[in-house]
């Protein structure tokens, strides 16, 4: 039935895109169809054809299967899968097909099995397609429902397909039927083998034999008529010299219906093996109101066999999986007792029961209960006729508790809660808890954790003691007298006991050394610690470190003793110490205290090399090492060799740090917060941090006048990480701004400021003229003055830049502009009345 309805639909597509075949309502010929040329077909067509074989689930390898069984050529069915490749259609034909199709493809052939990949995600497809149906919410429940169902994850599981197998050995109770494939081989003294087929008439047809009537006989039935049969033509088979196997080549298909509360109920075409777990796998299995454990075999009108799935899934059993008949019929019915278990059990989900099982019977189903679980009552929320009720079912009773469909019983967890608990922490060897003996005392307690630690408050301890009502409350005790019997403390039930540390309650006592040392920082104080030793601790000291004035600070300690007179912040001495970190009389007298703050200095003397780099042209550029503390950009230039003939002094600039130290970033972020709080525009804020980030900023620099007068004003001290650069003579002009067309133009000694603007098509219509200023190659900046009513732009040098800013954006509110026209119409009126007075 599936093949023609997949014929007539593929044939009538084929001709309503122009391919000349009749059709008649009742049959196709090979001949018709035989006549479909794939070179006729636009890629329009093949692309409906690739649609119609999608919704029909027919996938790419299945294209010539279906094609060669109705007699197209061979020819055209490689034209039309080469035709599907060109045009990238063959990934959009799965190669899940549906399970019917699938089985019906293999079920003539022994080697079904043999294909491990055909079918191993057919369970996954089906579920990723089940789920795009889902398009509301009711059936979105329902999905949700059913996977809660025990045993409904059988069909969707991708690893569990139920597929026959039809690899073993043939049943002997196997019995054959129409297009059974019958394997007779005669060996010894006759060699001769025969494949034959079982003709609709149920015969077998052997060569110089005849026909043999084998339909309805099991397999060892038809052994022994077969080799009957064969002895009258074969005389070594009665004398035992000649010998007869009869196995089951290419096995028949059969047609079973399954009907009643099935996932995708209908007809499939199976193997002859198949069984009934096989169907219901290829029909998705039993829907949300499907019955797992009511499945019943319909064979000729009666009831051979009733199928229940629990069998499988709680013992593993099979034995009632009876195999198929052709035109059985497999109902799954609706299901008449369902309850839910929840809570503390292995396997939570919804059972079905039969009418003689009990509560213990789906506690089974489950798998038991788990470690937590509570089984003194077990809640039941059952359905009465008019409302729901609780029921309580003591855990003595489940095994004969009567089930009601739609009881949801739920298992709860015990209590985190200790009947004989006391615990122990702090400074014990053994913390932790224990079990409370009859009139256990704090002693006993301590004796169980193995006794107090060295380091233990042995003047105070406490009890976290819940009260009767339940607050809690703190009972001390001395811990010395506990332990010597003289005021011992008996324990209640969860009570916690808690043995201080004299570490840890009192500040951890460090001293701190900080400057010129190699790992500065905090050290655990040690009794009798000296200055020397804690230098050696802190890593020794740096190359730049002075042995002379090491600053030792000290807190002032009073014990709680309050001295109005004493003014006293902090207490401080200096000592000198060696370069072997020896003792010395003072510092050995000086010993550390807790708390105490060591600062080893700078040596006065010490300076690291400072560099600064020169490029651009000068005769020998490169990074110069600063000789004295006032050397100048003219000594570092004559150092250089002096500049090139092709250099262009009044275009140097100089780059210098802006901030040496995190302190003076630190500060100046500080300062500029306040003046970013006064900016308005974000544009600004924007600009002004982006150009005091930067960690080197462009530095005024005169080369000229520095090299005609040394030592002038001009000629500034070098810092380190300066840089310097000359550039060759500079040939352009940069214009920035409101100009019409902003671009880089040659520059001309004879043009001013105004012929710049004119070559990049004048000023703007919001250009700020008399705010105009030009940014000179060595970083000079010179703006635009105002004489009388005109503007004096400043003359334009080699490589300078020019910037013509934007006016500033006014924006005028309809209010103000209703307020200045009332008020120039108020002006009006006065005017006009004035002059009516007059006259």
């Amino acid at each position: 039935m599936f093949k023609r309805i997949f014929l007539l639909q593929l044939l009538m597509l084929f001709i309503g895109l122009g391919v000349k075949a009749q059709v008649s309502t009742n049959s196709v010929s090979s001949s018709q169809l035989s006549q479909i040329k794939v070179d006729n077909l636009s890629d329009d067509q093949i692309r409906q054809i690739v649609a119609e074989m999608k919704k029909n689930n027919i996938s790419y390898d299945q294209i010539g299967t279906y094609a060669q069984q109705k007699g197209i050529a061979d020819t055209e069915v490689e034209k039309l899968k080469s035709r599907i490749k060109q045009l990238n259609l063959d990934s959009e034909l799965s190669s899940k097909s549906s399970k019917s199709s699938s089985v019906l493809e293999n079920s003539n052939s022994r080697q079904y099995a043999d294909d491990d990949n055909e079918n191993e995600n057919d369970t996954t497809y089906y579920w990723q397609q089940k789920y795009k149906k889902i398009l509301d919410k009711k059936d979105l429940e329902k999905e949700l429902k059913r996977r809660k169902i025990f045993g409904s994850e059988l069909f969707s599981n991708k690893n569990i397909t139920f597929e026959p197998n039809l690899r073993m050995a043939t049943p002997p109770t196997y019995k054959l039927g129409a297009d059974d494939e019958v394997v007779v081989d005669v060996f010894g003294y006759s060699e001769v083998q025969h494949k034959l087929k079982v003709s609709p008439d149920g015969y077998i047809r052997i060569p110089y034999l005849g026909p043999v009537y084998v339909n309805g006989l099991t397999m060892a039935e038809a052994t022994q008529r077969i080799t009957r049969q064969l002895s009258t033509i074969y005389g070594g088979i009665k004398t035992g010299n000649t010998s007869v196997q009869v196995t089951l080549g290419n096995i028949r298909s059969i047609r079973v219906l399954l009907i009643g509360e099935v996932t995708q109920p209908g007809t499939y075409t199976l193997p002859s093996l198949a069984t009934v777990a096989n169907a219901l796998y290829v029909s998705g299995g039993p829907n949300e109101n499907g019955s797992f454990r009511n499945i019943a075999v319909i064979r000729n009108g009666s009831i051979i066999s009733t199928f229940d799935l629990y069998d499988f899934l709680v013992h593993g059993d099979l034995s009632n999986n009876v195999v198929l008949q052709d035109q059985d019929i497999v109902k799954v019915n609706a299901y008449k007792l369902r309850v839910e278990l929840t809570g503390e059990v292995k396997r939570p989900a919804i059972f079905e029961a039969r009418e003689n099982e009990t509560l213990q019977n789906i506690i089974d189903f489950a798998g038991g209960y788990t470690d937590n679980a509570f089984q003194g009552i077990i809640r039941d929320y059952r359905i009465t006729d008019r409302a729901r009720e609780i029921v309580n079912v003591p855990g003595d009773s489940i095994a004969t508790f009567r089930l009601k469909t739609g009881d949801k019983f739920f298992i709860d967890s015990v209590v985190s809660r200790f009947n004989n608990r006391v615990t122990i922490a702090g400074a014990v060897f053994h913390a932790g808890d224990f079990a409370l003996d009859q009139g256990m005392t704090v002693a006993d307690l301590i004796r169980k954790a193995d006794g107090v630690q060295d380091e233990a408050m042995m003047t105070r301890g406490v009890i976290r003691r819940l009260q009767d009502d339940y607050t809690p409350s703190v009972i001390s005790f001395n811990v010395q007298d506990v332990l010597d019997g003289k005021d011992d403390v008996p324990l209640k039930r969860e009570d916690s006991v808690i043995i201080f540390s004299k570490l840890k309650v009192r500040e951890g006592f460090l001293v701190k050394i900080d400057g010129e040392v190699n790992q500065p920082g905090y050290y655990a104080y040690g009794d009798s610690m000296h200055l020397e030793d804690l230098v050696l601790l802190a890593g020794g000291l740096k190359d730049a470190a002075s042995l002379k004035h090491v600053e030792i600070s000290r807190r002032i300690r009073t014990g709680g003793v309050y001295d109005s007179t004493d003014i006293r912040m902090a207490i401080t001495q200096q000592f000198d110490i060696s370069q072997d970190l020896r003792k010395n009389t003072g510092a050995a007298i000086f010993a550390l205290q807790p708390f105490d703050e060591v600062m080893i200095r700078r040596s006065p003397s010490y300076t690291e090399q400072a560099n600064v780099m020169l490029d651009g042209e000068v005769v020998y550029p490169g990074i110069y090492t600063i000789n004295t503390k006032k050397e100048r950009i003219s000594d570092v230039i004559r150092r250089a060799g002096g500049l090139r003939p092709e250099a262009y002094p009044e275009g140097a600039f100089m780059l210098r740090r802006t901030y040496t130290n995190s302190a003076d970033s630190t500060l100046l972020s500080n300062k500029l917060e306040v003046f970013y709080n006064k900016l308005k525009d974000s544009t600004d804020i924007e600009k002004l941090r982006t150009t005091v980030g930067r960690r080197e900023q462009l530095l005024d620099l005169r080369m000229a006048k520095v090299l005609e007068n040394p030592g002038s004003k001009f000629d500034i001290y070098l810092e380190d990480g300066d840089i310097i650069k000359v550039p060759k003579k500079l040939q352009t002009v940069q214009l920035y701004g409101e100009v019409y067309f902003p671009k880089k133009v040659r520059f001309d000694n004879n043009n001013s400021f105004r012929d710049y603007i004119r070559g990049a098509g004048g000023f703007t219509s919001s250009a700020l003229k008399r705010r105009s200023y030009i940014v000179y190659s060595n970083g000079e900046v010179k703006s635009t003055r105002r004489v009388l009513f005109f503007n004096s732009y400043p003359i334009v040098k080699p490589g300078a830049e020019l910037y013509v800013p934007a006016k500033e954006k006014r924006n005028i509110t309809s209010a103000a502009v209703v307020g200045i026209a009332s008020a120039l119409a108020s002006l009006a009126l006065v005017i006009v009345t004035v002059i009516n007075t007059a006259k």
